[in-house]
C-alpha cells in the first residue's frame, strides 16, 4: 500500500532505498518538458542537488512565470486543494512546499507504475 512520505528527505531516501530514484528523475524531466519548462536532471544528480535545484526552479517560476507554474502543476497533476492550503506569505517557503508537492506526486506515479 502506498504511504506518502512526510518530507522531501524521507521521500528521496525511500526512492533510493527502493532503487527507483533514477525513475523519479526521469519522470520529473518528462513532466517538466511536457509543460515546456525544460529541465534536465542528469542521472548523476544527487538527492540533495535534486532537492535544491527543484526548489530553485519552482522559486523562479513563482517569481517570473506564475501562469507556467500553474500549467506545470496541472500537467504533473498536483491536487489543487493541496496548493490552496499553502501559505503564500513567504515565497521561499512556498516554493519549498510546492517543490515537495511536485516530488510527492511524481514519486506516487513512479511507485505505482513499479508496483502495479
Amino acid at each position: 500500500m502506498f504511504v506518502a512520505p512526510t518530507s522531501t528527505d524521507l521521500l528521496l531516501s525511500e526512492a533510493e532505498k527502493e532503487n527507483l530514484y533514477s525513475k523519479l528523475i526521469e519522470q520529473i524531466n518528462k513532466d517538466f518538458n511536457l509543460a515546456n519548462e525544460g529541465i534536465d536532471f542528469p542521472q548523476s544528480t544527487t538527492p540533495n542537488e535534486l532537492k535544491v535545484q527543484l526548489h530553485e526552479k519552482i522559486y523562479r517560476l513563482i517569481q517570473y512565470k506564475y501562469a507556467e507554474l500553474l500549467n506545470l502543476l496541472y500537467i504533473i497533476d498536483v491536487p489543487e486543494d493541496n496548493v490552496k492550503q499553502l501559505d503564500g506569505a513567504d515565497t521561499v517557503v512556498l516554493s519549498e512546499q510546492i517543490a515537495f508537492l511536485v516530488l510527492k506526486r511524481e514519486w506516487m506515479k513512479v511507485w505505482f507504475r513499479n508496483n502495479y
